[in-house]
């Protein structure tokens, strides 16, 4: 078999894999265990977070020979064939693609059919945003009354676009940005167990720029691995995700508070020089300077900050720098 990207060898296999989404997993584990299923739900949040992998571990675990259970064995046959995708009662559809009325009544057909291998039908209905007004309305009956041994999962990425009377029929989870530090544990261990060597700091850089995202840190990760000789270093990390590196960012901040044209133009300089793009850089920027707000204000928070590591010459610039002052720069 050929190489798999990182993010889908390391995809999610149990609700403990599931990282920053713990409002959810628990709640689906208690109703895995007191066998309180719905027939449908909709998880909902930003790309990358944990909404399909979540949704096939659920699959898993209440079709599981072991069920009731709050976490899918993944080593009986149900387990196995769910997972290899062997199964044909675990239906994946990505509604972008399968988004008309004709797919919807397919569906609508086939529910009332007993499952032939498992104990539930599961329909994993993915970008379900992206079906079209006569498929939602298609949909509603189904949705509202399907038979007993068919569960609905829903995905999104933007439920504003669902129609109300779907969202009302289904047990809703809204799935958060992954804060940074669970992205960096979760990278940890899997380079731990992959023996590749990286440095923590180029972790922290790349689970910035992933945004709350694991796949996405996952596939700057397999980036960075590729691009790298031995060891993933801050400048592999800083080149893949196109990031500047942060003591750039203070010699830019502190020739802004020196009022030293002529030092900050050579900041800029250098950064085009070096191939950066502008729009990341401004961007980077203004969340530096978002993040030393927030530690003159709240130093407690710091597994909020964006951007930032705290170093001696950040500590030194949010010392001298009033908050009225990053007001106006940001």
């Amino acid at each position: 078999m050929g190489y798999q990207a990182l993010y889908r060898v390391w995809r999610p296999q149990q609700f403990i894999d599931v990282v920053g989404q713990e409002h959810v997993t628990k709640t689906l584990q208690n109703a895995l265990l007191s066998q309180k299923v719905s027939h449908a739900y909709l998880f909902s949040g930003p790309r990358g977070t944990g909404k399909t992998s979540a949704a096939k571990i659920l699959a898993k675990a209440v079709n599981c020979e072991h069920a009731p259970t709050s976490e899918p064995c993944n080593e009986c046959a149900t387990c196995r064939g769910i997972t290899d995708g062997s199964i044909s009662d675990v239906i994946e559809i990505d509604a972008a693609s399968n988004n008309g009325v004709e797919e919807i009544r397919d569906i609508r057909d086939k529910v009332k059919y007993a499952p032939n291998a498992v104990t539930y039908k599961v329909y994993i209905i993915d970008e379900v945003h992206m079906l079209s007004q006569g498929a939602f309305n298609a949909l509603l009956k189904t949705l509202e009354e399907p038979p007993k041994h068919v569960i609905f999962i829903l995905a999104t990425t933007e439920p504003h676009k669902i129609p109300l009377t779907i969202i009302s029929r289904c047990q809703r989870f809204d799935f958060k940005r992954i804060q940074p530090q669970d992205i960096v544990g979760r990278m940890s261990q899997i380079i731990a167990e992959t023996g590749v060597s990286c440095d923590e700091q180029a972790l922290h850089i790349i689970a910035r720029a992933a945004e709350g995202g694991m796949r996405d840190a996952l596939s700057l990760l397999d980036q960075a691995i590729s691009f790298s000789s031995e060891t993933v270093t801050v400048e592999d990390a800083l080149t893949v995700t196109g990031s500047v590196s942060q003591a750039f960012l203070s010699r830019l901040a502190k020739a802004i508070y020196d009022k030293e044209v002529a030092v900050a133009l050579e900041v800029l300089e250098e950064l085009l020089a070096m191939g950066k793009d502008p729009a990341r850089f401004i961007e980077d920027m203004i969340y530096y300077f978002r993040d030393m707000l927030l530690y003159q204000t709240a130093p407690a928070l710091a597994e909020s900050f964006e951007r930032v590591l705290i170093d001696p010459q950040f500590k030194e610039l949010a010392e001298v720098i009033a908050s009225e002052t990053i007001y106006s720069i940001i």
